[in-house]
């Protein structure tokens, strides 16, 4: 096995580097500029640049390029502005689901967010459009032949993690350090059980290896 991480550079992603390190799963950064490169690759870490805006072929090639057999979509465009968002967390997102499945990439998963399949609670978020990307990249995701997974943690904290979770209803919510969303990832990448599965969750009080067992 061998995992691709789109989005490497970003919070979320470069914590699941340390998880993914720990546990001796090999990998690869999946990131957008030289300069993220060389930084990486001075650490001994294997990248592969991956540009989200660049055509389907171009997409295509570097992710075959990259030898992974499992995606973990954490890439984003980070608020920059309202069109690379669409351009990035909805068009690039569908760009590698395409491409895994024309490539025979059978594992995919992608970290969404809270509420993005609740439109009643879009607006008072403040980020309508991320949502509005999250939820059709999601809707999109499952109606592939790809084995998905798909996370909606809660609000993204810096806080240390803790390791421990809660899964939440409909209706609720919850915040959750960045460093325990990674470590859901890596189990989930391990977890076989976890395909065809969503989870939304926040900090708890279970801890995340009993429920993504």
């Amino acid at each position: 096995m061998k995992v691709l991480i789109i989005g490497a550079h970003g919070n979320v992603g470069h914590l699941l580097i340390g998880e993914l390190q720990s546990r001796n799963i090999d990998f690869v950064a999946g990131l957008r500029s030289q300069e993220q490169i060389k930084a990486y690759n001075e650490n001994n870490i294997e990248t592969q640049y991956i540009d989200l805006t660049a055509s389907l072929d171009e997409i295509s090639a570097s992710i075959e390029e990259s030898g992974a057999d499992v995606i973990v979509f954490s890439a984003g465009a980070g608020g920059a502005s309202d069109a690379l968002t669409m351009e990035i967390d909805l068009d690039g997102a569908i760009k590698t689901m395409m491409v895994a499945e024309a490539n025979n990439i059978k594992r995919y998963i992608m970290v969404s967010s809270l509420f993005s399949d609740d439109r009643d609670k879009w607006d008072a978020t403040g980020i309508r459009p991320y949502m509005t990307a999250k939820h059709y990249a999601d809707d999109h995701l499952r109606g592939t032949s790809l084995d998905y997974t798909i996370i909606h943690p809660g609000a993204l904290t810096n806080d240390d993690g803790t390791g421990k979770i809660q899964l939440l209803g409909p209706n609720e919510s919850g915040s959750i350090p960045r460093a325990d969303v990674a470590k859901a990832l890596s189990l989930i990448i391990e977890n076989p059980a976890t395909i065809k599965k969503e989870y939304t969750f926040a900090s708890g009080d279970t801890p995340a290896e009993e429920v993504f067992r």
